[in-house]
């Protein structure tokens, strides 16, 4: 048995997004209405899929326009794969970095030296900042 058309409140209670972001999300072209019931958007039930792909992605840290290229081909369905593993390995990095300057920050916090700067280990810890910072991409 085919579902119906969801209006967009529907789906925006659905996914757990507001209206305007979906009404945002349909203008970037990251998901399609399949017409109108009377004045409000209606939507396919699989767009709340398509929706929960989207979240997954933004938790991810892709960009919108990253995303439109990685969504499922809508004739095969499928992921772009390649594009999700690069993310997933510039994640790993992120999180090895952020690992460690949780270290740095947890003995500067504890350390009992009277002067960090005296402190061998703080300053071990410094350098160790520095190389994170060199890996990371720097902000223009």
């Amino acid at each position: 048995m085919m579902e119906f058309e969801l209006d967009i409140g529907e789906v925006a209670k659905r996914s757990g997004l507001p209206v305007s972001t979906l009404r945002y999300y349909e203008e970037r072209g990251l998901i399609r209405s399949s017409g109108r019931n009377g004045l409000r958007r209606a939507f396919d039930p699989e767009v709340v899929d398509q929706l929960a792909l989207i979240t997954l992605g933004r938790l991810a840290q892709f960009k919108l326009d990253e995303l439109s290229g990685i969504l499922p081909d809508p004739a095969s369905g499928t992921l772009d794969r390649k594009k999700i593993m690069e993310k997933a390995d510039a994640l790993d990095q992120r999180i090895e970095e952020l690992t460690a300057l949780s270290k740095i920050l947890r003995h500067v916090a504890r350390c009992r030296a009277e002067s960090h700067l005296a402190c061998p280990r703080f300053q071990k810890l410094l350098r160790i900042a520095f190389r994170i910072r060199k890996g990371a991409k720097q902000p223009r």
